[in-house]
């Protein structure tokens, strides 16, 4: 005979569960691990039911925001170790406007139909010191960089050929929100190296913007390219609209130790 006796207990799903499997099915898993925090905090403090919202939807935007910067940095091709430009010493290199160089940190230049910005200059004058800084400055906005070797960029365009894979290499390079050319003209470009930087300098121009870093100033690049013509071509698109650091003065490189006699 079928007992007729209610049952006893509470059968409500436990919200911090019920709030976890959510989190859980949303893919919500920095939320999913603090929900116990959460509801505590909201009990502590008395929060309003859009307080309690906000703070969980706010700890997992900052989750995310933070993951989404390991992996662009990541993917970057940047050092592990950056210093910003409030550190750099700009006395030695006073026909820089300081001001106007610590702007180019906050990346405005990429949003201004993919402005270019190229630094010019002997080695060992801090171009790249300067580029990685903005470089960096923008993977913390969430913008996509890419610093390459200029010469590394363009054998492995070449080598696509080869493997067929030429259109997705290109296409990946052409993406990238900030493309950062370093050791530009370290090497002449023979032909094919020339096609491919016109054509992925010309894919980019007005649309996204590239950072360059060159040992040596305009007139000089042409030396660098089969033709003046092609020379002319390539570099008429980087320098539209660009912002140019041309670098001068002594080296921030010096020896540690210099023992034995002078060489002639």
């Amino acid at each position: 005979m079928a007992s007729n006796k209610k049952r006893t207990g509470n059968n409500k799903t436990d919200p911090a569960v019920a709030l976890a499997e959510i989190a859980e099915n949303l893919s919500l898993t920095t939320l999913r691990d603090n929900i116990p925090m959460l509801l505590k905090k909201a009990e502590a403090e008395a929060l309003s039911y859009s307080d309690f919202a906000l703070q969980m939807l706010q700890i997992e935007c900052i989750a995310r925001n933070n993951r989404r910067l390991t992996r662009n940095l990541k993917r970057s091709g940047l050092p592990n170790i950056i210093e910003g430009l409030d550190t750099y010493d700009f006395s030695l290199r006073p026909k820089l406007e300081a001001p106007l160089v610590r702007e180019l940190e906050n990346c405005r230049f990429v949003e201004e139909n993919g402005r270019n910005v190229i630094c010019v200059g002997r080695p060992g004058l801090g171009k790249t010191r300067i580029l990685d800084a903005i470089a960096r400055a923008a993977c913390d906005k969430g913008y996509a960089v890419k610093k390459v070797i200029t010469a590394e960029l363009l054998e492995e365009l070449h080598a696509s050929l080869v493997d067929g894979s030429y259109s997705r290499t290109f296409k990946r390079y052409e993406k990238y929100d900030i493309l950062y050319l370093d050791e530009f003209g370290y090497d002449p470009f023979d032909a094919d190296a020339t096609k491919h930087l016109f054509r992925i300098v010309s894919a980019r121009h007005r649309k996204r913007s590239m950072l360059l870093a060159a040992n040596t100033g305009f007139t000089s690049w042409k030396k660098f390219f089969p033709s003046e013509a092609q020379a002319v071509a390539t570099v008429d698109r980087l320098i539209d609209q660009a912002t140019i650091l041309r670098f001068t003065g002594k080296s921030f490189r010096k020896p540690k130790d210099i023992l034995g006699d002078d060489i002639d």
